[in-house]
């Protein structure tokens, strides 16, 4: 049986209560640039995002979860994205909100959970990643849990001042 419960973190489905939290970590202009957001998000539209996130993955073709640590404390987000049931694929983001929380082993630990629900309980064949090409903490997490890079995308990104590039990297489940 696949578990959402590690042995210092656990992954949860979205709440009502996260709208703070939420809030905090989509209006933060210094993560625009790993989400391609480009403009705040009202508390109103965050509201009825999560009043919609009943949804299951089938329908949504995503899935965010929190990560929570073992003290309940709202630390991350993880998705599931893209998600394409007929291929047997989908793409994984993640975030781990505060400094203090990152390189801490949280966001491998919420990715192999992650990974092996994708693989056990969805039945994915292959979960990718589009990670900038000067994210090495990004680039390093999904390396060191077996995804591969496959390929690079020149000038993918612009992040305000420069073109960067975005390395696609692809873990088959085997």
């Amino acid at each position: 049986m696949v578990s959402l419960q590690g042995e210092h973190i656990y992954l949860r489905a979205l709440e009502p209560e996260d709208l703070d939290f939420i809030y905090q970590v989509e209006n933060d202009a210094s993560l625009w640039e790993l989400s391609d957001t480009q403009t705040p998000y009202s508390r109103f539209l965050i509201k009825q995002y999560l009043e919609n996130a009943q949804q299951d993955i089938f329908e949504a073709k995503q899935l965010r979860l929190v990560i929570c640590t073992q003290n309940d404390d709202a630390i991350g987000l993880i998705d599931v994205f893209d998600f394409n049931f007929k291929n047997k694929r989908a793409g994984i983001g993640i975030l781990i909100k505060d400094q203090p929380n990152r390189n801490s082993g949280f966001g491998s630990e919420a990715l192999r959970l992650l990974i092996d629900y994708c693989f056990s309980v969805l039945h994915l064949h292959q979960v990718y990643a589009n990670i900038s090409e000067n994210n090495e903490a990004s680039l390093g997490l999904f390396e060191n849990n077996g995804f591969k890079k496959i390929g690079l995308k020149k000038d993918w990104t612009f992040n305000g001042q420069k073109f960067l590039n975005e390395y696609i990297l692809q873990r088959i489940n085997d």
